[in-house]
């Protein structure tokens, strides 16, 4: 293959990199001659325990490949932690280039369930975690003019899914970081993308175990069937390319959500109707013309804030001219 993408003489920090997405990440990265921060506590999917030797194992295995890696078992789930992180890079190699807030947790459980103790863990790790992580990191990339930035998303949140409120709240709060960090990014040479990973690995296997009723061995008996059939398919190291690629120089996009799994990429994007104006506006109205308001035909996709305050105003300049 020639013009291959590499990442020589850059530092990247990957979270959560012990195991699953992350250590494919670490490694792919590793490989294409990236010097790679390996973080992880080496706690249990649910954010229990902790075990150092899983981020020293990927950083030797990084090693034995004849790649360079230092591992690091802070936690990103407070400012202290995740300051450290960040400089555990600048003391090995003097630099952060690149940026992956890969870390995370879950808890599933019904809403009516569903408590403070289940929900602020999920949002210390996904949620301030990579604020916490991202903003050491941010100072350094700023001065330098340059960084990528990758925020891990998930459909659970965009899509939603049962049971993970508390998982698919965290996720989705991590678009709206991106979105403002690209922003503030783009004068800086710092390129901000949240990626929406399907991949079989620990955390959806604990989600699938606690899935479908627990009762009912036939229904137990098709989900275990799906899994051989489909989700052994779900390789995290099919989703590495399109981290590294996001995180690569040669990025051309910010702001952006991608969903990827088993070798195949999409985006998710978010978007605005042409929708119904009436400057009389009622609850009647918004009831009569629901369906129009609804209509994708002619939707249109915002980069910001200003984008749709502009299609606004043209919206109501034109009935102007109109009437």
């Amino acid at each position: 293959m020639t013009n291959r993408l590499r990442f020589d003489g850059q530092v990247a920090v990957i979270t959560g990199a012990g195991g699953g997405l992350g250590r494919q990440y670490a490694l792919l990265l590793a490989s294409r001659g990236a010097r790679v921060v390996v973080n992880d506590v080496g706690g249990s999917v649910t954010g229990d325990s902790s075990d150092a030797a899983v981020a020293d194992s990927v950083a030797d295995e990084i090693h034995r490949l004849g790649g360079e890696a230092v591992a690091d078992t802070h936690s990103v789930a407070s400012p202290e932690g995740a300051g450290a992180i960040i400089d555990t890079a600048l003391v090995a190699w003097g630099r952060v280039d690149i940026l992956i807030n890969n870390a995370g947790i879950v808890g599933d459980t019904p809403f009516e369930e569903m408590t403070a103790d289940r929900l602020e863990p999920l949002i210390d790790v996904h949620l301030k975690g990579a604020f916490y992580v991202t903003r050491p990191a941010w100072r350094v990339m700023r001065e330098r003019r340059y960084g990528r930035v990758l925020n891990t998303c998930s459909a659970a949140g965009i899509l939603g899914a049962e049971r993970m409120s508390n998982y698919g709240a965290a996720k989705t709060g991590l678009i709206g970081l991106t979105r403002v960090l690209a922003a503030e990014g783009a004068d800086y040479g710092i390129k901000v993308n949240a990626i929406a990973p399907i991949a079989y690995t620990r955390m959806l296997t604990h989600s699938l175990d606690g899935a479908g009723p627990q009762d009912d061995p036939a229904a137990r008996e098709v989900l275990n069937d799906l899994v051989g059939q489909y989700l052994q398919k779900l390789d995290p190291a099919q989703v590495a390319p399109v981290a590294a690629f996001l995180t690569h120089r040669d990025c051309p996009v910010s702001g952006e959500i991608y969903t990827a799994g088993a070798g195949h990429v999409a985006r998710f994007f978010i978007g605005r109707t042409t929708g119904f104006y009436d400057p009389g506006l009622s609850i009647e109205g918004v009831r009569d013309h629901l369906d129009e308001i609804r209509d994708e035909a002619g939707y249109t996709v915002p980069r910001g804030p200003a984008d749709e305050m502009a299609e606004l105003f043209a919206t109501i300049a034109s009935q102007g001219v109109s009437s």
